[in-house]
């Protein structure tokens, strides 16, 4: 099989699909790799150290888009390769369709099979190629809420950690997954006050046994998400419904509980949202204010540190693209329920129940 690896387009996206190593072991297994050139680079990987591995470096990214059975990439393609895609071809990435109709109908039209990481289920039941970069999102959150409270930055020009005789941030995490988790983390190493809110009681009970005595749970409801919004300095957006789009949890009117200069971090946004005034952002402009409130919507979080969330997302991917490789779409989704889970358009047809309904287009289960 030939494999393509296309340098990502999408504003501020410095990651890679695929490591060197990963070139090395699909040659060895008798593959073709076809790497656009400097699609590495954002990551620190050369196209030396591709070809090196065993890849053939092409000059453009029509080149790799021609010529590849399968292509491997990080995020959606955008608007201008969607003439790209062809019929027939796979292409293994983050898709996230419930945020964005367009992009969905103008991929289904395409007639490719569109098989999402953000969908793809481990034999536990997992989301092993969405957790990574959940990871790196999660962390992430708290170091841009540091840096947006800051006064400079339209923040309430608060320190995290407070000093003695001074309070520290109040911070409330929507969502108690693993976004939710790893900001919690982080957060309570600033020796933040921290509030996880979520609707899974045995997930509370999970998070209150290992987090340490400055994190508390919290049922999520209406009522107590307001009584949290009156109460934070920064506010974390962290709900996840696979495959569908996020549920909006605040509105805009609720943001007028919150104080002058407090700070939304929607890391949500990649499936819509949870704050009824998100809207997509970029690294390049990562913020807006709406009702005094900084907003940071930026929609690839982890494109930014693309040294660490290259090498993580390509430690779970690469065992996936060289079953792929090897054994073709059809054995691979036989042998494994999970990976079918993660083929949400195949041969012209929505194959993902949730993108279906998301945007009341017929469903067809993947054959």
């Amino acid at each position: 099989m030939r494999i393509g690896i296309p340098r990502e387009v999408k504003s501020d996206e410095y990651r890679v699909a695929l490591l060197p190593v990963g070139a090395d072991e699909l040659t060895r297994a008798g593959h073709e790799v076809l790497v656009e050139t400097g699609a590495g680079a954002g990551s620190g990987l050369s196209d030396e150290m591709y070809s090196a591995n065993g890849a053939r470096i092409a000059a453009t990214a029509a080149e790799v888009w021609e010529s590849a059975d399968l292509i491997v990439k990080v995020k959606e393609p955008q608007s201008f390769e969607w003439p790209m895609l062809r019929p027939g071809q796979l292409i293994f990435t983050y898709f996230h369709f419930a945020a964005s109709e367009e992009l969905t109908t103008n991929v289904l039209a395409r007639g490719v099979t569109a098989i999402a990481y953000e969908t793809l289920r481990g034999p536990k039941g997992d989301l092993p190629c969405l957790t990574p970069m959940s990871e790196v999102a999660g962390r992430m959150s708290i170091q841009e809420g540091a840096k947006y409270l800051e006064r400079p930055q339209l923040g309430r020009g608060i320190l995290l950690a407070g000093v003695p005789g001074v309070a520290p941030a109040h911070i409330a995490i929507l969502g108690g997954g693993v976004v939710g988790k790893n900001a919690a983390r982080i957060a309570a190493g600033f020796q933040a006050d921290v509030v996880i809110l979520d609707v899974n009681v045995d997930r509370l009970r999970y998070l209150e046994d290992i987090m340490p005595p400055n994190v508390n749970t919290v049922f999520s409801d209406r009522h107590n998400i307001r009584e949290q919004l009156q109460l934070a300095d920064l506010v974390i957006g962290a709900v996840l419904v696979e495959g569908a789009r996020a549920p909006r949890l605040v509105t805009h009117e609720d943001l007028k509980l919150m104080k002058p200069g407090a700070v939304i971090i929607d890391v949500a946004v990649d499936q819509g949202g949870c704050f009824e005034t998100t809207r997509p952002t970029t690294h390049s402009s990562p913020t807006y204010v709406v009702e005094g409130i900084v907003h940071y919507c930026v929609t690839n979080m982890p494109g930014a540190v693309g040294r660490t969330s290259t090498h993580a997302l390509c430690n779970v991917t690469l065992p996936y693209v060289l079953r792929l490789a090897n054994q073709g779409l059809a054995a691979t989704a036989a042998a494994d329920p999970g990976f079918v889970n993660a083929i949400n358009m195949h041969k012209g047809a929505i194959t993902n129940k949730p993108v279906a309904e998301t945007f009341k287009m017929p469903f067809s289960a993947f054959r």
